[in-house]
């Protein structure tokens, strides 16, 4: 284990939580007038998730929120993040609001409050309503119309007693794999997809942000990006040039627009396609003044050359193929990979308050005797953590750390097969145990 690090040692302003998304822990899928949202639909299609599992139930949060709002409070976890299905809020997307949402959503936030644990929403994490992706979903540019709709539904709702927001979560993921990949929802593949629904969730960001801010006095906004520290295989020239590349795809494509700083169209040209998508007053208004950018790092990648993947010449070398230690998920433990995020967004000129607002592993969890162990767990959390506090010693800008997750769930295209949860959930029969590694985050955020 590393050396015994306490919450304290960041300071009285520093923030520490937890961090959750609708569609992977609410289960009550078509309950209390909610409509289906894209995820819904592609685990309801046959090979699209492992051993076809869907997330109809999952961790059913929807029925037992408050049994675990009260975990996070034994666990002394003082923030929680937790995303607002749109579909449970618009069954068709825009339209008809369902009263029963809004009330779901308001008794999560009154019971946190009266726990004294401060709400933070996520506005999308991926769960498109199925009937906007009928009609193009991130690929229309409609979706600009739908979401300000959306956001202004969400703000005049919960306004009054959220005061910290994130507009998007991971966008370059939600992109990448649902319009370009195909892994995730809607299973859309191509650069025709891709290509419009990124230029679309741009806007989004900076739109939602703009609805928040004229709309909620005193509040604090936010949105996410995904990234990984990217190396090239070795030093030479093509492999330097082509871990660029993946850099500027998975690294820099929404925050800079983000900045004021455009597309990185000179270090990835394929970019250059956009253009026909980009209409005037664009790039200005994909420009917004963010209170913090929420950074979510789990892993590095090592890249090299590549003759044959297309638009992008480059490949990522699996961690396995590395030999070097690795998460269920196959991502290799580097710790150090959260300092060089850290220390990447902070070279950005302005860049406002950065806040961890994912980090977090998959393994698998001993049980002896009713208790879990979960070392593993620990020492990845304890090790990226100790990263984080040598980033602030270092006077680098960061200011927040949210765990990723609280329970086990359920995680996208691989089902139930990996946990990341502080807390293990028997799917069959909801019952909740605290890990180790609970306990362990437990003490340092009592300490």
């Amino acid at each position: 284990m590393p050396k015994k690090i306490k919450a304290s040692d960041f300071g009285k302003e520093f923030i520490w939580g937890i961090s959750t998304a609708a569609f992977q822990i609410e289960g009550a899928y078509k309950k209390h007038g909610k409509g289906l949202s894209i995820w819904d639909t592609f685990t309801m299609q046959k090979g699209n998730i492992h051993k076809n599992q869907t997330a109809k139930v999952s961790c059913d949060f929807y029925h037992r929120y408050k049994e675990d709002i009260l975990l996070m409070k034994s666990l002394n976890i003082k923030n929680f993040r937790f995303s607002i299905s749109w579909s449970r809020i618009l069954p068709d997307g825009t339209g008809k609001v369902n009263q029963q949402g809004i009330k779901f959503y308001n008794n999560v936030i009154d019971f946190c409050l009266e726990c004294k644990i401060k709400p933070w929403v996520t506005l999308y994490h991926w769960d498109l309503p199925h009937e906007l992706q009928k009609q193009g979903g991130w690929t229309n540019r409609k979706i600009l119309d739908w979401f300000e709709e959306y956001v202004k539904i969400c703000a005049s709702n919960f306004g009054n007693r959220v005061k910290h927001w994130m507009i998007l979560n991971e966008p370059m993921v939600f992109t990448g794999g649902g319009y370009f990949l195909g892994i995730h929802a809607p299973g859309k593949k191509r650069m025709k997809n891709f290509l419009p629904a990124v230029h679309h969730a741009q806007l989004a960001q900076a739109l939602g942000g703009r609805i928040l801010k004229e709309n909620i006095p005193d509040v604090i906004i936010g949105t996410t990006y995904s990234c990984s520290y990217i190396v090239p295989k070795n030093n030479s020239k093509r492999n330097k040039r082509a871990a660029k590349k993946v850099d500027a795809l998975l690294n820099r494509l929404f925050i800079e627009p983000v900045l004021g700083l455009g597309y990185p169209t000179k270090d990835l040209p394929i970019l250059k396609k956009l253009n026909p998508y980009i209409l005037p007053g664009d790039i200005e208004n994909s420009q917004f003044k963010f209170d913090f950018i929420g950074i979510q790092n789990y892993t590095r990648e090592v890249v090299q050359h590549s003759y044959f993947i297309p638009y992008i010449g480059a490949k990522i070398i699996k961690a396995p193929k590395r030999g070097v230690g690795t998460t269920l998920m196959d991502w290799e433990v580097y710790p150090p990979s959260i300092y060089e995020m850290i220390r990447k967004y902070n070279s950005y000129k302005h860049i406002p308050n950065l806040i961890i607002t994912e980090n977090g592993a998959a393994f698998k969890d001993k049980f002896k005797k009713g208790k879990i162990q979960d070392k593993k767990r620990t020492k990845y959390l304890a090790t990226y953590i100790e990263q984080v506090l040598k980033a602030k010693k270092e006077g680098l800008n960061i200011g927040g750390y949210f765990v990723w997750t609280l329970t086990d769930n359920f995680e996208w295209a691989e089902g139930y097969n990996p946990g990341f949860g502080l807390v293990h959930v028997d799917f069959d029969t909801q019952k909740r145990t605290i890990k180790s590694s609970g306990k362990w985050y437990k003490t340092f955020l009592k300490n």
